[in-house]
């Protein structure tokens, strides 16, 4: 099988190509990275039809090339990603916190969302059921951290963060580039931690029917 990966930023392919390694060696992956997607959302304050139509472009391309099915793992585009999945059906392309979100509204209602873009507090909480009530909270300085190479500072920023979170039931962390820090976060904020790369790689291999 062969799984078009598309970032908006570098650092997540490290941390879903570790998923994929660990549940799903056998996957080919193609990484698709435009780190201006990321850059402009963040200047636009809003996701605009041009950004839609950049979606779909990069959509059609990872198509062209033979994939089977497209993760996208940049969390502040869900509409954008929804117009590629609609246009691609019926091939498999997900969203890159929607695994997450269905195991986060199964163990809990209220659910703290830790991001460290700020975007993706704009966007994402609409993904989640109306039942659930989301808590949002910026690790403010963590992804600065990460383009500075200081995975260290980034880690505990976020960790840092996750104590504020602690009156939920479980804490969800946003960007693919957070699931490294999972581990700290879960001992400083003494709740359950949900990371989204595993959780993608599974529902992948669910919906392509591939058995372990």
């Amino acid at each position: 099988m062969r799984i078009a990966l598309i970032h908006a930023l570098k650092h997540s392919i490290v941390p879903i190509e570790a998923s994929f390694a660990r549940l799903w060696p056998d996957a080919t992956l193609m990484n698709l990275l435009d780190d201006s997607l990321s850059a402009d959302v963040a200047r636009d304050g809003h996701l605009t039809s041009a950004m839609t139509d950049r979606f779909l472009t990069l959509g059609r391309y990872a198509a062209s090339t033979g994939a089977d099915a497209i993760l996208f793992t940049c969390s502040a585009f869900g509409p954008c990603i929804e117009a590629v999945a609609r246009e691609q059906a019926p091939m498999p392309v997900l969203k890159p916190n929607e695994a997450m979100i269905e195991q986060a509204a199964a163990r809990g209602h209220r659910i703290g969302l830790l991001s460290t873009f700020p975007p993706t507090l704009q966007s994402m909480p609409s993904e989640f059921p109306r039942s659930i009530q989301i808590v949002p909270k910026l690790a403010d300085g963590a992804l600065a951290a990460l383009d500075r190479g200081d995975r260290a500072e980034h880690d505990r920023l976020v960790a840092q963060a996750s104590r504020d979170l602690r009156d939920c039931d479980l804490i969800a962390l946003a960007q693919y580039s957070m699931a490294p820090a999972a581990a700290l976060v879960a001992e400083a904020s003494g709740r359950p931690v949900l990371t989204t790369p595993d959780s993608a790689v599974n529902k992948l291999k669910q919906l392509l029917a591939v058995t372990a």
